[in-house]
């Protein structure tokens, strides 16, 4: 099987995505509508009751939030074939309408005052849809472990947490904290995110377990994993002290689990380095085997990689190094920085997630085998990128860009790593971004200005050349009795950045422009490291 189409198999999901029309669900579902605009998430309080045989779930969401504004209707998202049972406020049962498919309009009864904190309890049930292919398309993934029991799990990003519980299902706003309790048959159990507060077994033999969750933490990181599982764990000494790392397996994987992932250590060792303290001590790490490949649910990693180096046993950087740790324990977890700490506001700045956490694969493999193997990595996966479209997506209607945003936006990282020329600058601005985004929700234009101003260079056309453009700067040259006339070509308007290049088996910097420019020498050869043709 090609390496192209292990690539074509990661990312499918992200094509097509982007390809299809504007809809009003679409702008419902993507943009800041005034009924979501004037209050602000505080916290969830969920409780889930699933009924594995049946496919089906109950649930009860209390909704804490803050009023910013004066307003009388407040949106609350929930995905066909999902249903509201009741919406209820300080005893009141209110009226709604739904507008689309997934979007429902609460008409509330009590005025809401600027400055106050109310709640909103949501009844809900149904089946929820389905994954057909997670977690690409998202939904439920009914499946049962080797030995015929049921094996569940959730995946859901871009699809939205709606699909199987109601919510204010945009990214921008994040509850400041989140309590879930979930009800299974004895023979399983939930893991979620956060840390377990409690367990009991009812009268009539389900188990139900609460989970506490301090920090705050998107829609689609909140997940039910549910199966036979035994736990094992171990403490990682960090940067802020002792972090729990608690792991769910199925009981036939111990062994290999106990093994396999030691990985979780070694990325923590890499990426607190890069990247600054874990984002979530409070609420521990967890891995959480499921029956999917895997996916970042903020501190609760789902992990389905059968227990193999690489992407299921591939290398996708064609390079071997790639074959020297867990594709899914080293990427997903790299999440935790790069989209649960710090989390588009928009899923069109989904680079924001994609483009750095795939770079971490790099920086997880220099910091491990050295800067020579991180490099090779890193141009090795220019084979996967495609140029098809623009990395970032199209703003206020829920659509991702080019699934370039994963090997082009690594690739470009690295072009501006060796633009600022210093490794412990450019470590500095990766542990900044952590530090001073803690938490928060961000947009591409916050994420460019910071790291043209911390680097002291703007990045501005350079980041218009590989997010908003599909062309690959070329660096033309024309060598001639003795010296070599050089520019960019295949570049946006106003591109000028420089470039390490070799003239004459000497290193040096040269600052092209789409003008020509000169200089003395035979041969001119550009640094590899620098995205470019």
């Amino acid at each position: 099987m090609s390496k192209k189409y292990w690539f074509v198999l990661l990312f499918v999901g992200f094509q097509g995505f982007a390809q299809k029309g504007i809809t009003f669900e679409d702008s419902l579902r993507g943009s800041i509508t005034a009924e979501r605009k004037w209050w602000d998430l505080k916290h969830y309080d969920l409780t889930f009751d699933v009924n594995p045989d049946e496919r089906s779930i109950k649930g009860l969401n209390i909704i804490r939030y803050q009023v910013l504004a004066e307003n009388q209707s407040l949106q609350i998202d929930l995905q066909f074939p999902m249903k509201i049972t009741y919406i209820e406020q300080d005893g009141n049962r209110l009226s709604y309408t739904k507008k689309g498919d997934n979007a429902y309009f609460v008409k509330l009864i009590d005025k809401q005052k600027v400055g106050d904190i109310n709640s909103l309890s949501i009844s809900f049930e149904g089946k929820p849809l389905a994954a057909k292919r997670a977690p690409w398309d998202g939904g439920f993934s009914w499946d049962k472990d080797e030995q015929g029991n049921h094996f569940v799990a959730t995946s859901c990003q871009g699809l939205g947490a709606s699909v199987f519980w109601p919510c204010k299902d945009h990214m921008y706003d994040e509850p400041d904290s989140l309590r879930m309790t979930v009800t299974v048959p004895d023979s399983l159990q939930d893991v979620s995110n956060g840390r377990m507060s409690k367990m009991c077994i009812d009268a009539r033999g389900n188990r139900t377990t609460t989970w506490e969750v301090k920090n705050p933490i998107n829609n689609y990181g909140v997940n039910l994993n549910i199966g036979n599982y035994v736990h094992f764990g171990e403490t990682y000494k960090g940067e802020k002290g002792d972090l729990t790392c608690d792991y769910y397996v199925l009981p036939y994987h111990l062994e290999k689990a106990k093994m396999q992932f030691k990985d979780a250590i070694r990325m923590l060792q890499a990426f607190e380095h890069w990247f600054g303290p874990y984002p979530f001590y409070e609420d521990g790490y967890k891995l959480v085997e499921v029956p999917y490949l895997g996916m970042e649910h903020q501190s609760s990693i789902t992990y389905g990689n059968k227990y193999k180096n690489g992407y299921l046993g591939r290398d996708l950087s064609g390079t071997g190094w790639g074959s020297k740790w867990d594709f899914i324990i080293v990427h997903e977890s790299g999440h935790e920085w790069f989209a649960n700490n710090i989390t588009y506001k928009d899923i069109a700045d989904m680079w924001i997630h994609e483009s750095f956490t795939n770079y971490s694969e790099t920086l997880f493999t220099e910091y491990h085998y050295g800067k020579t193997a991180g490099q090779d990595y890193v141009i090795g996966t220019r084979a996967n990128i495609t140029n098809d479209s623009p990395i970032i997506g199209k703003y206020n209607i829920n659509q991702r860009g080019s699934g370039d945003m994963y090997y082009k936006g690594g690739n470009m990282l690295h072009t501006v790593r060796h633009v600022i020329n210093d490794d412990e600058k450019f470590r500095q601005i990766l542990r900044g971004l952590n530090k001073d985004f803690y938490h928060q929700t961000v947009t591409t234009e916050q994420i460019e200005n910071y790291i043209s101003s911390k680097s002291g260079l703007n990045f501005s056309k350079v980041f218009d050349q590989y997010l908003r453009d599909t062309k690959i700067p070329k660096l033309v040259q024309k060598p001639s009795k003795g010296s070599i006339s050089y520019r960019w070509e295949n570049v946006v308007l106003g591109f000028d950045m420089p470039i390490k290049v070799s003239v004459d088996g000497t290193e040096q910097f040269v600052y092209p422009t789409t003008d020509w420019k000169k200089l003395k020498g035979k041969s001119m050869k550009a640094d590899r490291n620098f995205y470019v043709e």
